[in-house]
């Protein structure tokens, strides 16, 4: 599309939007973008619709049908609403719970959500305040809700927030709901088909009761309460980063039976502008900086983080050196799933029909720890929705174990259908407490993993392209992998490749093309070598960047092995980004 058609439609789109039934602030916004020479913003803000993505709906907060803001959530809603009204149509009564998390506008836009629903008869929970993305799935489970809706951004940076809608089953919304959604909230074209006008004696304000049973069911999960009680005292350093884990993982971890929990005040303060960090996720290493420092100061045995949705987890602990060292979202659901199928077995409770899930671009290494304990593992896509669909398909057959993603997310629970921080972080303790009462630190615990099921390194590396000139170059980066895939990769040929658009499996040395099992076509491709490399690429669905996930093997021979296996590791992952040109 030449630059002036483009800009013709935007001017058009956003001159909509100083009709009626927008309010002043929005007019005022809208008419400085339309005035400005420079009319990139302009764009920006009105070339495309805010669509659901992996996470749902997401974007900058501002004015534009690609902002976040009250008629692009509000159409969002009344779309659902809509829905759901098609959808349950046999129901005396339609309930849904509403969340937020702490960023701004989020109560804002949680009341107007709220307002929205219970103006079309629908029964709303709504949250007193901000509380943890698990929290609500749990809520809706409980509450025997036909669907619910969090309003939040997760980790991303200040500047978004976002809207994640949720089904019956505590998860987020996968096909058809979603399509039929979309196709809802498209059949909203004025602001006028909105219904603002709220009915208070519709919407229930909720809160302690709900986590008191939410906190009661993690603490559920404990495995071995027996050498919590023995290393009560284990130091454990914890932040929120000004999040919503604050008001809960320093009761689950006390409710496990912990004594000596660690905060970092700064970080304690709940605030959307997340004033201690650059960005408020835990898998980067400046966001973990202030509660490191802590950990020096007091000698912490395990330091532990929450995005500000706590939906993520965030771990540090002592390397070789006694160094803190970040501990990567592969490895974090590496030790938790072995910790969880080590002590099921040692428990007696394994009978067969157990399993565990992680997505496609997370650790092969996982695999090999499952077939080790001869427990089923299932791969799905990114994205939550993905494994708890599979645990919605094998309720009552199979018992979920606990499943993960690369991305620092973790579940442990089937009360709860989406990743939760909360239990991971209690379990993650309680996996320290363990690995102490052993005489073990918890990185021997890590190198004892690898000896037992063999090494793998991984690095996670995100091409960021914003915009619509972003979207583009994702959108011909992909093509270009797709029409000339490299030949080897980091001096391994390539073997094998994966594209999950179609569905095909080509096996390259004999031109075998199989059809792989997955509910739905995603646009990603993945590499394997004949070294055990693995690449993954994929655009992210819910920020403007391209994701190259890589992911390299080795063999330990012993745990003074461990730091060679790094170093190469690390070598061989800087030459497979040479080969991709990253």
């Amino acid at each position: 599309m030449e630059n002036n058609e483009l800009l013709a439609q935007v001017t058009a789109k956003a001159q909509g939007w100083l009709g009626e039934g927008y309010d002043e602030e929005t007019k005022a916004e809208v008419r400085r973008m339309l005035d400005a020479d420079d009319k990139t913003e302009l764009i920006e803000s009105f070339y495309k619709d805010l669509e659901f993505g992996t996470g749902g709906l997401r974007g900058i907060m501002g004015a534009g049908s690609n902002r976040m803001n009250i008629y692009t959530v509000g159409a969002a809603t009344q779309g659902l609403a809509n829905y759901l009204k098609e959808a349950f149509a046999d129901l005396p009564e339609i309930s849904v719970v509403v969340g937020h998390d702490v960023r701004n506008n989020s109560r804002k836009f949680a009341e107007m959500v709220a307002n929205i629903f219970s103006a079309n008869g629908i029964k709303v929970y709504l949250f007193e305040n901000f509380r943890p993305t698990p929290e609500l799935s749990f809520a809706i489970r409980e509450l025997g809700c036909q669907s619910g809706v969090n309003i939040t951004a997760s980790h991303n940076p200040k500047e978004y927030n976002g809207y994640k809608a949720y089904w019956s089953d505590g998860a987020q919304i996968i096909a058809p709901h979603d399509v039929n959604i979309i196709d809802n909230v498209n059949k909203i074209t004025k602001v006028s088909d909105i219904k603002f006008e709220g009915r208070p004696e519709l919407i229930t304000i909720i809160g302690e009761d709900m986590d008191n049973k939410f906190l009661a069911a993690i603490k559920t999960l404990s495995l071995d309460p027996e050498v919590i009680k023995r290393q009560s005292d284990l130091k454990i350093v914890y932040t929120p980063i000004h999040g919503t884990g604050v008001k809960l993982i320093p009761d689950s971890l006390r409710n496990y039976g912990f004594t000596n929990i660690i905060h970092v005040p700064e970080q304690d303060v709940p605030s959307g502008d997340f004033p201690t960090v650059d960005s408020p996720n835990p898998e980067n290493p400046s966001a973990m900086a202030m509660a490191i420092a802590k950990a020096k100061e007091v000698g912490a045995d395990l330091v532990v983080a929450s995005d500000p949705d706590a939906d993520r987890i965030g771990c540090v602990i002592r390397d070789n050196n006694g160094e803190y060292q970040l501990v990567n979202g592969n490895q974090i659901v590496m030790i938790l799933l072995n910790y969880i199928m080590l002590r099921n077995r040692e428990m007696g409770r394994l009978k067969g029909n157990e399993y565990v899930v992680k997505t496609i671009v997370t650790t092969e290494t996982i695999k090999a720890i499952a077939e080790n304990q001869n427990i089923k593992m299932y791969d799905c896509y990114t994205g939550f929705k993905w494994i708890a669909s599979v645990i919605r398909d094998l309720e009552g057959t199979g018992r979920y174990l606990g499943g993960g993603e690369e991305s620092y997310g973790f579940l442990a629970e089937d009360f709860a259908r989406d990743k939760d921080s909360v239990s991971a972080i209690s379990l993650m303790a309680e996996i320290c407490a363990w690995a102490k009462d052993r005489g073990m630190d918890f990185n021997q615990m890590l190198q004892e993993i690898y000896l037992k099921n063999g090494y793998s390194h991984e690095e996670g590396i995100s091409v960021v392209r914003p915009g619509k000139t972003g979207a583009d170059e994702i959108q011909q980066m992909m093509k270009n992998f797709r029409s000339n895939p490299p030949k080897t990769l980091g001096g391994s040929e390539v073997v094998l490749t994966k594209d999950y658009s179609d569905l095909n499996c080509t096996d390259l040395r004999t031109g075998t093309v199989t059809k792989m099992d997955f509910p739905a076509t995603s646009n990603v491709l993945q590499f394997f070598t004949a070294d055990g490399t693995k690449v993954s690429v994929r655009p992210s669905g819910t920020e403007p960047k391209i994701k190259f996930y890589i992911e390299v093997h080795d063999t330990m021979r012993d745990a003074a092995d461990y730091d060679r296996c790094n170093a190469d590791a690390a070598k061989k992952i800087d030459a497979v980004k040479k080969d991709l040109g990253i």
